[in-house]
């Protein structure tokens, strides 16, 4: 059974940083791509990031291209999302999925980003 256990969330002030950890188990972490998803209040799911199985291909939305950071450790089976230079519209629940954006996910941890 897959499981996915994210963590890391939190409130954070404008500018903030977080790092979100996802913590997988239940299949074979290490040959597929992770994707990072997010929701905001009252809006569907968005892309945020995805890296390769090994690691070495990274995409990221425009939205946070250049204040994001997607990594993985194979061996931890975990993936981590780095966020820096956090902005107000980045508060969502933050999903990580094994595969795709539609792939399965865990529960989400909150981001909330305010003043």
């Amino acid at each position: 059974e897959v499981q996915l256990v994210e963590s890391g969330g939190g409130l954070v002030q404008p500018g903030g940083s977080l790092r979100l950890s996802c913590a997988a188990s239940g299949f074979t972490f290490s040959s597929y791509p992770m994707t990072w998803v997010r929701q905001a209040p009252g809006k569907g799911l968005e892309w945020v990031s995805s890296i390769n199985s090994g690691g070495g291909t990274t995409t990221y939305a425009d939205s946070v291209k250049g204040r994001f950071t997607i990594s993985r450790d194979n061996a931890k089976t975990t993936a981590y999302l780095q966020m820096n230079s956090l902005k107000v519209e980045d508060t969502a629940v933050y999903y990580c999925a094994k595969g795709s954006t539609y792939g399965p996910r865990g529960q989400g941890t909150q981001v909330l980003v305010s003043s």
